[in-house]
C-alpha cells in the first residue's frame, strides 16, 4: 500500500524513467534495467522479512491472521514515514524510491496473502470473521500510513525549530 499521490497531472506516472523523449528500445532497457533490478533487491529482501516474521510469529491452521496483519500495518506505517521524508527532506538517488518503496516494501507487506486469508474464512463457513479481516485490515493500513506521515511531518518541524 502506497501513499497518498501527490502526482501533477502531466507529470509522469513513474517520475524515475524519464518516458517524454524517444528513446530506442536498448536504450529505454538500458535505463530500466537497473530499477529492476533495485526492486527485484529490494523485493527478496522484504519477502524475507516477512518471512522471518511468520516464523517469529506463526499463525496456527485456522486462527487469526494476526501476522499477516501486523505485517501490513507496520509496511504502510514505515513507507509512510518514507514517503515524506524522500519528498519533504532528502532529495534521494533515483532508485531508492523503487528499492525501498517498491522493492522492500512490496515485498514485506503482503495484501495476497491477505486476499487469500479472507477466501479460505469465506469457504470455510467464516464469512463475518473473513469480512472484519477485510476492514480490519484496511482501516489498519490507512490508519498506520496517516499516522505515520502525521507523525513524521511533525517530528520534522520540532526539529526544524
Amino acid at each position: 500500500m502506497g501513499a497518498p499521490s501527490s502526482r501533477v497531472a502531466g507529470e509522469p506516472a513513474l517520475p524515475d524513467v524519464d518516458l517524454s523523449v524517444r528513446v530506442r528500445r536498448r536504450d529505454l532497457i538500458r535505463e530500466l534495467w537497473p530499477v529492476v533490478a533495485v526492486v527485484a533487491l529490494g523485493g527478496a529482501i522484504g519477502a524475507s522479512a516477512r518471512f522471518g516474521a511468520s516464523l517469529i510469529w506463526p499463525t496456527a491452521a485456522g486462527g487469526f491472521p494476526w501476522t499477516t496483519l501486523a505485517v501490513n500495518a507496520v509496511g504502510c506505517a514505515v513507507i509512510g514515514v518514507f514517503m515524506v521524508v524522500i519528498s519533504d527532506v532528502w532529495a534521494a538517488h533515483r532508485l531508492v524510491r523503487p528499492f525501498f518503496g517498491t522493492g522492500v516494501l512490496g515485498g514485506f507487506t503482503t495484501f495476497s496473502t491477505y486476499a487469500v486469508d479472507i477466501q479460505k474464512f469465506v469457504t470455510g463457513g467464516q464469512a463475518r470473521t473473513g469480512m472484519a479481516y477485510l476492514a480490519l485490515t484496511v482501516m489498519a493500513a490507512m490508519a498506520a500510513v496517516w499516522t505515520a506521515v502525521w507523525v513524521t511531518r511533525r517530528v520534522l518541524a520540532w526539529r526544524q525549530r
